[in-house]
């Protein structure tokens, strides 16, 4: 019997079933480039990227990491997920892990604060782009096995990822294998790990996917963030996903389902004649792969339209998986002597995804990532944290830098971004109704919505705020401190006014007129978004200073 191989085509017409040592070690080699090309195209990604997607790629990864790596003092945000123990801890453990690496690389070199700063926010980037590559790797290993080693159809797949900005926000792995399953002591390994790292985390037994159904399941909770109709991840979902490949995908889950021929074609374009032979035992194998990836696409996306909460983001485990199944249309469309037309209609599909990539990982919500930036240096130069200035100089006490967040809750970054935590930051919240009755829920406001709807802005800034007299801009400055310790002017649970309000425009009109005659004046605008889905998010991104502070 010859040997195992990670193809589904190594039998060679010789007969011996083993390939020639150098034609693998010229295909190790050929595999190896493809993930070193791969690796330094997600890093380049990772480092260039300008723009917010989503609050769970910080708030439920960078922001415990951050606590567990520097501690209960550090003012991570921790949300409400994490003290009701629904979240796995080994997705922030590796991130705690790489920011204490971090950090004691910064410290070994020497790097003053802000550099440490700028190694701090790149980490954790650096590591993601490298799960980025393995994934897109591997699904090009797996489309090998569907398609056959060299095939176009197997190269087109994982460049297919690289058409939607966000395709590395998922780093799951999926490698099918006729002959090798994971085994039992791996799993048991695995779920030791898992429940030993949330007993540390927790510090009670605890087991997290099971809460998180019992909270977003059977409390429906999660409808509380947002809920969409039953035809929502077809008629939006996908399309958003895919962009492109949408036409592309669909074709290829009816021929896969159908058990279509896979494609045979050589990268090289020789015809099927001249490639290598392929048994009908490995062409079942290659259909049973594509047959299970569609099958699998639509259970998920079936199950998920069952849900009420639906997002996008939900179906990016299927991603590599609609990627691969799409590969084949595509390569069948534009053959190795296409006519000019298709060459066309493929360079402006090309070109489409090219400007929306950059459009979205440039510019759209890039005000918000900006915005923080701008905190950040400016703290820096407020306490003379140059980045001339050499680490062993740096040993007087930081100031603290007040910031306030006038916007629906987790709209930016938080300490991953601000990353002192002597930038004392606060921000509306928008805790769920987990301890109110369900007949009462549909009544329930959080912070957030209390400030955009009821009671509204200027009557929630008159409730939760200090008075606007403590921060007048006429008076003296000794006047102004003695009215913010008269109890007329300060009151107990109420905000004293920060050094720098951020705010959205939308907001702008309302804070211009409740705040007039004060001493705010604006010291930073950013663009934000040509347009917004959420009215509160349109427009830019405002800091207002009091006392150019």
């Amino acid at each position: 019997m010859p040997p195992s191989s990670d193809s589904a085509r190594d039998t060679t017409p010789s007969g011996t079933g083993a390939p020639p040592p150098s034609r693998l070690t010229s295909y190790r080699d050929s595999r190896l480039g493809v993930f070193s090309l791969l690796l330094a195209l997600r890093i380049v990604n990772a480092l260039t990227l300008r723009t917010f997607f989503q609050p769970d790629e910080f708030f439920q990864s960078l922001e415990p990491a951050w606590q567990l790596a520097f501690g209960q003092t550090s003012n991570a945000w921790i949300t409400w997920e994490w003290r009701t123990q629904l979240r796995s801890s080994l997705h922030p453990a590796l991130f705690a892990t790489v920011y204490r690496v971090a950090a004691d690389l910064g410290a070994f070199c020497g790097l003053n604060l802000p550099a440490r700063a700028e190694l701090l926010l790149a980490a954790p980037k650096l590591i993601q782009a490298v799960f980025a590559a393995l994934l897109d790797c591997y699904t090009w290993k797996l489309a090998e096995k569907a398609y056959g080693r060299g095939s176009r159809t197997a190269l087109t797949t994982p460049l297919r990822s690289f058409g939607y900005k966000h395709a590395a926000a998922s780093t799951t792995e999926f490698e099918w294998s006729s002959d090798s399953e994971v085994t039992d002591n791996a799993r048991s390994a695995v779920l030791a790990c898992s429940i030993a790292s949330d007993r540390l985390y927790y510090e009670v037994w605890t087991l997290p996917p099971l809460r998180f159904l019992y909270f977003n399941i059977a409390q429906s909770l999660a409808v509380f963030y947002g809920s969409n109709r039953a035809d929502y991840y077809i008629t939006e979902g996908l399309p958003l996903l895919l962009t492109t490949a949408l036409p592309f995908a669909a074709i290829g889950i009816w021929q896969s389902l159908h058990g279509s021929e896979p494609e045979r074609s050589p990268m090289t374009g020789e015809s099927s004649t001249s490639s290598p032979v392929t048994t009908p035992t490995e062409t079942a194998i290659q259909r049973s792969i594509l047959k299970r990836l569609a099958w699998a696409s639509l259970v998920v996306t079936l199950t998920l339209s069952l849900i009420s909460h639906k997002e996008v983001r939900f179906l990016y485990p299927i991603l590599p998986f609609l990627h691969l199944i799409a590969a084949k249309p595509l390569a069948s469309f534009l053959p190795t002597h296409a006519p000019i037309s298709r060459k066309t209609v493929i360079f402006l599909l090309f070109a489409t995804n090219l400007l929306l990539a950059g459009y979205a990982s440039q510019i759209h919500q890039r005000g918000v990532i900006d915005v923080l930036s701008y905190i950040r240096h400016k703290h820096e130069t407020r306490n003379g944290l140059s980045a001339s200035s050499s680490s062993t100089s740096q040993t007087r006490p930081i100031s603290n830098t007040t910031v306030g967040f006038l916007m629906p809750c987790h709209s930016t970054p938080w300490r991953s971004h601000l990353i002192y935590p002597q930038i004392s930051a606060w921000a509306l919240t928008c805790e769920p109704p987990i301890d109110i009755p369900l007949p009462e829920r549909s009544t329930y406001l959080d912070e957030a919505d209390e400030f955009y709807l009821k009671p509204g802005p200027a009557a929630w800034l008159r409730s939760n705020m200090e008075s606007t007299d403590t921060i007048q801009s006429g008076g003296s400055r000794s006047g102004q401190h003695w009215m913010k310790n008269d109890p007329r002017f300060k009151r107990k649970y109420k905000r004293e006014w920060p050094q720098n309000l951020v705010f959205f425009e939308q907001l702008e009109g309302t804070l211009k007129e409740h705040l007039d005659g004060t001493r705010y004046t604006e010291c930073w605008r950013g663009f934000n978004s040509h347009f917004h889905d959420d009215h509160r998010r349109v427009g830019d991104v405002i800091v207002w200073c009091l006392d150019g502070a």
